[in-house]
């Protein structure tokens, strides 16, 4: 069940603070062919399951960028973010590929709210993120994310 908050004033009280994980979710190798198709990226690793059954991963693995691409909609996951008009993506200050995601493997999004800088009509949110891997001691990817969230205008 996501955190509720009301408003971009709201997000005040969660700085500095985890909200709690979101919900596990699978990563099909549908969802990596379909990413592959959309970018053009198809790399062997990602979506030549007999190739990849012989290389050092035992099979497919998820691009990166498709990790990366998940965050919006863990975040989703983890916080109902009401009376805001709109939210963006501002940027990415550093991101890191800590362990290879193999097809089929589940995934889940931690959000840490490191920052809130106030910006004409809403808010710039710093988020430290973690996608955890299931199974494993290390996370898929570190990031530090930034959005941009304007409040609903009265």
């Amino acid at each position: 069940m996501p955190v509720v908050i009301d408003g971009v004033d709201g997000l005040q009280q969660w700085l500095g603070r985890d909200l709690p994980p979101g919900p596990w979710m699978a990563l099909p190798q549908s969802h990596i062919d379909a990413f592959a198709e959309a970018t053009g990226d198809r790399q062997w690793i990602h979506v030549d399951t007999a190739r990849a059954a012989h290389s050092v991963f035992g099979g497919t693995i998820a691009h990166g960028f498709l990790t990366l691409a998940l965050i919006p909609g863990m975040l989703e996951q983890c916080v109902d973010l009401r009376r805001v008009a709109m939210g963006v993506n501002y940027g990415v200050n550093k991101v890191r590929f800590i362990t290879p995601v193999p097809a089929g493997a589940c995934l889940r999004g931690c959000f840490r709210l490191d920052q809130l800088t106030t910006i004409e009509g809403g808010v710039q949110t710093h988020w430290t993120v973690r996608i955890e891997l299931q199974g494993s001691e290390r996370p898929a990817l570190v990031a530090e994310w930034l959005t941009r969230r304007y409040a609903e205008r009265a």
